[in-house]
């Protein structure tokens, strides 16, 4: 294992790397926006223009060991991190969760013998990035749709797919929650 501080120190190279090369880009090739998370930048630039930023990119590197690559912008779509951003007719954008297609939607298996509270946790963790991450609500449904089929797959019924989203069905929280009294015995 590395040292605790070598994170620290690659986010400070990155930032002073980035900067510097934001500030020496030619004006043609300039980005309009510049979004980094670790490792994976996403930017705006002019048509045309990708391949000479990304030339400039991997010029600034002092030590040549850091490469720049970049994913172009297909049928209207560009993945960053785990989001699928989509590029609306009208020019707005909306955001879908994004899996690569090697994705297998192989999670916990219900059956197996973790704690209850893992296997909800792995659909209460999805529906949640459903939730902060997709932006319209037909989108939503789909996704809801995908997490109810992958967890069919892994052995989950239906039942309890209302607690895993959120939504308890039924009772109020007052009716839910017992009254913990004292019980004497003859001991």
């Amino acid at each position: 294992m590395g040292s605790p501080v070598s994170p620290v120190l690659a986010n400070l190279f990155m930032e002073w790397l980035e900067q510097e090369a934001i500030a020496t880009a030619p004006i043609s090739c300039r980005p309009k926006l510049w979004k980094r998370y670790v490792d994976d930048v996403m930017e705006i630039v002019k048509k045309g223009v990708h391949q000479d930023l990304t030339d400039h990119l991997n010029n600034i590197d002092p030590t040549g060991s850091i490469q720049f690559t970049h994913e172009e912008e297909k049928d209207n779509t560009l993945p960053f991190l785990d989001t699928l951003l989509v590029r609306k007719g009208d020019g707005t954008v909306k955001l879908l969760v994004y899996r690569k297609s090697t994705h297998t939607d192989q999670y916990l298996n219900f059956k197996s013998h973790h704690p209850l509270h893992q296997k909800l946790g792995v659909i209460r963790t999805l529906m949640d990035r459903c939730n902060s991450v997709v932006t319209e609500e037909e989108d939503k449904e789909r996704e809801t749709q995908h997490i109810r089929r992958a967890s069919s797959d892994v052995g989950t019924q239906n039942g309890p797919f209302g607690r895993w989203n959120g939504k308890r069905r039924g009772q109020s929280r007052q009716r839910r929650t017992r009254k913990r009294g004292r019980k004497l015995g003859p001991w």
